[in-house]
């Protein structure tokens, strides 16, 4: 596997390679560069498997460079942003290490990319502007069509979505069900992460629709909403999410 690091701090690139080499003995690290300008360069001629990203160069935020060159290498960011901002690359479905890097992550980061092998498709504006404290435009209300008529519903009503029979619902914190014609990971991207979260793969619940939260097994958490949901079995943070969810309720 071939890969490209993206780094302005010298030590820190060879710090990552190192840790790489000693991680998987089969990656090549092809080049390392060090700004937006030489990136933009080595980009524009050669490609990679895997593409490792400092956030901050020493000319500027490297989101930039995917303005000057079309690149649909996957990529795993890496940033000394604090956790609140990491929510960003979270919602986005990208992988990220939190510096200082440690070789436990480094390696869940390598197998989650090679389990994938698939590119992602990152809203760099989007998380541009979560990192500059800048407020996103969350989604404030859905349009809902039912029969001829059009119904608003306004997402502070809401208390969940969900998947039923391959559709995606949305239930009101007054009992009403209406279809959406959205896709779970598009509502990710579309809400406010303060206020919803996946808790797995037929859920996003509203903070404010939890009522109750059990200790289940496996170190996973079964939420009671309001309205109660029809099937309480679905409404269990699954275990790659339980983390999250848990730092999600610190915030």
């Amino acid at each position: 596997m071939n890969v490209l690091i993206i780094e302005d701090e010298k030590h820190a690139a060879e710090k990552l390679e190192h840790l790489l080499l000693e991680t998987d003995p089969s990656i090549r690290v092809i080049a390392k560069t060090g700004s937006i300008r030489e990136s933009v360069k080595w980009l524009s001629e050669h490609t990679a498997d895997l593409i490792f990203l400092d956030i901050q160069l020493s000319d500027g935020i490297s989101f930039s460079i995917f303005e000057q060159v079309d690149v649909s290498t996957p990529i795993i960011f890496t940033t000394a942003y604090d956790e609140y901002a990491i929510r960003a690359f979270q919602l986005n479905s990208i992988s990220y290490l939190l510096k200082p890097i440690r070789s436990r992550d480094l390696a869940e980061s390598l197998n989650k990319f090679k389990s994938l092998r698939t590119s992602t498709a990152i809203d760099f504006d989007n998380l541009l502007a979560q990192l500059q404290g800048k407020e996103s435009a969350h989604k404030k209300r859905f349009l809902i069509q039912v029969g001829e008529k059009i119904k608003k519903v306004e997402v502070k009503e809401i208390a969940w979505f969900y998947v039923l029979e391959k559709a995606i619902y949305l239930k009101t914190f007054s009992g009403r069900s209406y279809p959406v014609e959205y896709t779970l990971d598009k509502l990710e991207t579309m809400l406010n992460p303060a206020d919803f979260f996946r808790i797995n793969r037929k859920y996003i619940v509203n903070m404010e629709a939890i009522s109750n939260m059990i200790a289940y097994s496996r170190g996973r958490v079964k939420l009671e909403l309001t309205p109660p949901a029809d099937d309480e079995m679905d409404t269990i943070v699954s275990i790659d999410r339980s983390a999250d969810f848990k730092s999600w309720l610190n915030n």
